[in-house]
């Protein structure tokens, strides 16, 4: 099935009226360059919704460096293949100037939540995913929206901002997709030079390392060296922060229940994220 291929904000909503009539509507919010990460989230929408929108927006608003919004991979022929390889109804691929007509002086912005981590080492990032997710939703209003475990932090705010702001859509997590080495499925993968590509598993390695740690009883500094050790040497990476945190991106200092270890670093010129989950036992 080919997907209807939408362009102007004005036809999105009333061609995702017609489908919500239909039954539960399921979004999949993306930047194009789409991969098998993307596919898990598609894939569990279209299980579990009567129709499923996918939107593909290139957000100029949430780039804290100029270079990496120009050279961000676009490919809107090869992304509507993919989705119509899995069902897709719908693919909403507005231009900056459909979604920003005129100089933004309205924002979302999640405080706290946006301003560790990720937020600390890319100033305003996440206003604008907030912001743009916040107008999608708008636009879409979906019954459901689906994002992945690999950007922890972004869902955590999409989370919080969803429920804050009142919005009636369930946000729904899906399960982080990754290749047979261990590493992360994400477009920035693209850019990895081939020495780059053989080091980066190593940051599911040293995630897996600290969670061995954590569940063996070990305290959260000893778990978060035991994940570094595995890192150091590696002259092409340099890693911008290894931490764990609670449910509300907070760093932790005692494990007292669920926690997620999470870490950024850049390989060469590409800047990575990946994280993990831990169930381990609340203990002093």
């Amino acid at each position: 099935m080919t997907p209807v291929l939408i362009k102007t904000i004005h036809e999105a909503r009333e061609r995702c009226d017609e489908l919500r009539r239909a039954g539960r509507l399921g979004f999949v919010p993306t930047m194009g360059a789409l991969h098998r990460g993307h596919g898990a989230l598609i894939d569990q929408a279209r299980q579990e919704c009567a129709g499923v929108a996918v939107s593909i927006f290139v957000n100029p608003t949430q780039f804290d460096r100029k270079e990496d919004y120009e050279h961000y991979s676009r490919n809107l022929v090869a992304d509507l293949e993919f989705c119509a390889e899995r069902g897709v109804d719908l693919v909403f691929a507005p231009d900056a100037a459909e979604m920003y007509p005129s100089p933004l002086k309205t924002f979302v912005e999640v405080t706290d939540l946006s301003e560790r981590l990720c937020g600390h080492f890319r100033p305003g990032h996440f206003r604008g995913v907030a912001t743009v997710v916040a107008k999608l939703f708008q636009i879409v209003q979906p019954d459901v929206a689906y994002f992945g475990e690999k950007d922890a932090q972004q869902l955590a705010i999409v989370r919080r901002m969803t429920a804050d702001l009142n919005f009636p859509v369930e946000i729904t997590a899906v399960t982080t997709v990754r290749e047979a080495d261990g590493l992360a499925l994400s477009s920035r993968n693209e850019r990895l030079g081939q020495e780059e590509r053989q080091i980066a598993p190593r940051l599911f390695v040293a995630l897996e390392a600290a969670r061995q740690a954590v569940e063996a009883g070990k305290s959260v500094n000893e778990a978060k060296q035991a994940g570094l050790a595995t890192l150091r040497g590696i002259r092409q990476m340099n890693v911008e922060y290894f931490e764990v945190v609670d449910g509300e991106m907070q760093p932790v200092t005692k494990i007292e229940g669920p926690v997620r270890i999470l870490v950024a670093a850049w390989l060469g010129g590409t800047r990575l994220i990946d994280n993990v989950l831990t169930n381990a036992a609340a203990r002093a």
